[in-house]
């Protein structure tokens, strides 16, 4: 979280009223992040369902929570679109005869063309600018929302033709306040970004997935040894299809476009495997490995990192129960643990998942502590 340094921005902040349109893993998320860092904020909260509600005014994260938009979120200078897409729209329109003129509403959603059409539609470019927080979980809801989800995450931002610079300025102070890295472009340069880096490849690693199952033997061997670098690529294949089905209909111009390009790469390398050109081969390798060394590993992206080991032991009775012993005695949780069978790519017999960052450095100091020789991923 930012530190209270810059006190008068700090003051201001920490009077303002910010509304939440939905408590979902985001929104909640974003909520508590906000709570932390400015606790006399006063924060009011929707949501159609009654639990989050009850959850976030018993944690003294909302100060007002409701089931319906209406005239308590007058006094909010920030309101926080956190429902589904579909919804967000008729939200917009059902607190524009409620907001006060100098509030912003944003949304968090990944897409935002659509939102930004809605506003323009109906003349709320004032009183808009997109967010996107590039974080997440597999897991969703008020129940595992966190304050520290967006710590380190970039979080897209994106005005309107008549976002004010001093509402902007102030909006990208607020999401650095969490924790976040701002980055501000225009929605168009958004969508197709995130088509390319987040979009595209949840569609590619799920088709690499159907390949396998449609071609694979009748013993299902490919399945059998698949491991490695393949579950490696194709791990986002395992995301929610409600979700992906929303965002590739909101995306879809984008996402067909890149996936032209796409096929014309494969096309070409298609061309070099049946001219044995090796040589241009190599250079498809060679460019990319480049390219893919140069990337910055320090960000939280779209797709979201895996925190994972790989560690060699001993063929005998009781070893993996003994690692997960010494871990669970030291409050580390493992996410998902098991023995590596194709290991042509990977060091390391035994393979350790984990939930965060912080149990992943506790576990590697503590295993290479007890002599275990640990290869990170």
């Amino acid at each position: 979280m930012a530190s209270t340094q810059n006190q008068p921005f700090f003051h201001k902040i920490n009077q303002m009223s910010f509304g939440f349109v939905g408590l979902g893993l985001i929104g909640s998320s974003i909520a508590k992040a906000l709570r932390s860092t400015f606790p006399d904020c006063r924060i009011i909260a929707f949501n159609r369902s009654e639990k989050p509600r009850l959850l976030a005014l018993a944690d003294k994260v909302a100060d007002i929570a409701v089931d319906m938009v209406n005239s308590v979120f007058q006094e909010c200078d920030y309101i926080f679109l956190c429902t589904p897409v579909e919804y967000n729209e008729a939200y917009l329109k059902a607190l524009k005869s409620v907001i006060k003129p100098s509030c912003i509403i944003t949304d968090v959603g990944s897409v935002k063309t659509n939102i930004h059409k809605a506003v323009i539609a109906e003349g709320m470019e004032e009183n808009f600018i997109g967010g996107h927080p590039m974080a997440g979980s597999e897991k969703t809801g008020y129940e595992n929302s966190s304050a520290q989800l967006c710590e380190n995450a970039f979080y897209a931002i994106t005005p309107t033709s008549l976002s004010s610079a001093e509402k902007v300025s102030e909006y990208r102070a607020i999401v650095e306040s969490i924790g976040a890295i701002p980055i501000i472009l225009d929605y168009r340069t958004h969508d197709y970004s995130v088509a390319a880096i987040s979009h595209l490849p949840h569609i590619i690693a799920a088709q690499l997935v159907n390949l396998v199952r449609d071609n694979d033997s009748g013993t299902q061997i490919m399945k059998q040894m698949a491991a490695g670098g393949f579950k490696d690529i194709t791990r986002i294949a395992s995301s929610s299809p409600e979700m992906w089905e929303q965002i590739c209909m909101t995306n879809s111009e984008n996402i067909a476009s890149l996936l032209d390009k796409y096929i014309d790469y494969l096309q070409s390398a298609k061309k070099m495997l049946i001219e044995k050109n090796g040589g241009g081969i190599n250079e498809l390798f060679q460019k990319s490995r480049v390219y893919r060394n140069s990337f910055n590993d320090g960000g939280i992206g779209l797709i979201r990192k895996e925190f994972l080991i790989y560690l060699d032991i001993a063929d005998e009775a009781g070893a993996i129960g003994e690692i997960a012993v010494k871990l669970a005695d030291a409050g580390i949780n493992i996410k998902n643990i098991g023995i590596v069978h194709n290991r042509e790519f990977e060091g390391g017999v035994l393979k350790i998942i984990f939930y965060d960052e912080t149990t992943y450095l506790s576990a590697e100091k503590l295993l290479k502590a007890e002599g275990y020789t640990v290869y990170k991923r």
